[in-house]
């Protein structure tokens, strides 16, 4: 099914650098997102789970976004990260994203823990007060994280009755079988962007389903613009090269290190000076960083030598 206009292409999740001590490192912060453009991303998403954003305080949030969206300046879409279970919060900062000149919001369903979740009803009021609020599109995020099933058929009604909610990152297992179910049942004015997530582990598979976006972390994407547009062209044998190339250290990524792949990768190339995550989080074995330094190494993508 041919989507309707509306961004395609890849869109990483930027981390969040850290000095040594824990403190931001808001030098650090300008040089990802420098070197996330030179990696030719289509947008740059900001303040999300990837970039430790339960671990931010509100006035270290309100610093990075208005840094992140006065650096990039215009030379690629930002996408801020609004979620909180506060329906009024998550408001707050979409509004807050809209007034410092974000482009998108992504926004997960209102959860806290495994037992303390929304309703549908109450779910669509959550949506549509952030979109009230900001009058931005949004990017749902359908992730494990929250424990919220939201089924195809929610999802449909929620681009029906919150016309800003029309892009999905579904990044749930089987992501691929929800993306085409997503795809074929509703019209293409209703899902406008059926995205994956995940590292882009399952891309091949998304891209097969109908996905015409990916968010990856900012750790490979000039490795997987490539693919994403191969395939976009109609050329799936080159693409699923591409992808079979990569996908040794996606899966690496994706089952041993998580959000901390990317600030090593940075860290060995000269982005940021240090891989720092906060407490509770620990920083990678050397052992499991060596090996991810090692499959690195062997597809040589931009943020290795990036700041060499």
């Amino acid at each position: 099914m041919t989507q309707s206009a509306g961004p395609t292409g890849v869109f990483p999740i930027a981390p969040t650098p850290f000095l040594d001590n824990g403190d931001l490192d808001l030098p650090g912060m300008k040089r990802v997102l420098d070197c996330m453009i030179d990696q030719g991303v289509d947008g740059i998403c900001i303040l999300a789970n990837y970039s430790e954003q339960f671990l931010l305080t509100d006035d270290e949030r309100d610093t990075l976004l208005r840094l992140c969206v006065e650096h990039v300046a215009g030379r690629v879409p930002v996408i801020a990260t609004c979620s909180h279970f506060s329906t009024r919060i998550a408001a707050a900062r979409s509004r807050r994203a809209a007034e410092v000149g974000a482009q998108m919001l992504m926004l997960m369903p209102p959860y806290h823990g495994a037992g303390l979740r929304a309703d549908e009803k109450g779910m669509l009021e959550h949506f549509a007060a952030v979109a009230e609020a900001s009058r931005l599109p949004i990017v749902v995020q359908d992730a494990p994280l929250s424990g919220v099933a939201m089924s195809v058929t929610f999802l449909l009604r929620l681009a029906r009755e919150v016309p800003l909610a029309r892009w999905f990152k579904i990044e749930v297992p089987q992501a691929a079988a929800k993306l085409r179910a997503l795809v074929e049942a509703g019209d293409p004015s209703l899902v406008v962007g059926p995205w994956d997530g995940e590292e882009s582990i399952t891309l091949m598979a998304d891209l097969d389903a109908g996905a015409n976006g990916t968010m990856p972390s900012a750790m490979i994407p000039d490795l997987i613009k490539p693919i994403f547009e191969a395939y976009r062209a109609g050329r799936r044998a080159e693409a699923a090269a591409g992808y079979a190339r990569i996908l040794p250290l996606v899966n690496y990524e994706n089952r041993q290190c998580g959000l901390r792949a990317t600030k090593a990768v940075m860290a060995e190339g000269g982005v940021i000076g240090s891989e720092a995550v906060r407490h509770p989080l620990e920083r990678l074995h050397p052992a499991t960083r060596a090996g991810l330094i090692e499959l690195a190494r062997d597809v040589d993508p931009v943020a290795l030598r990036w700041g060499k």
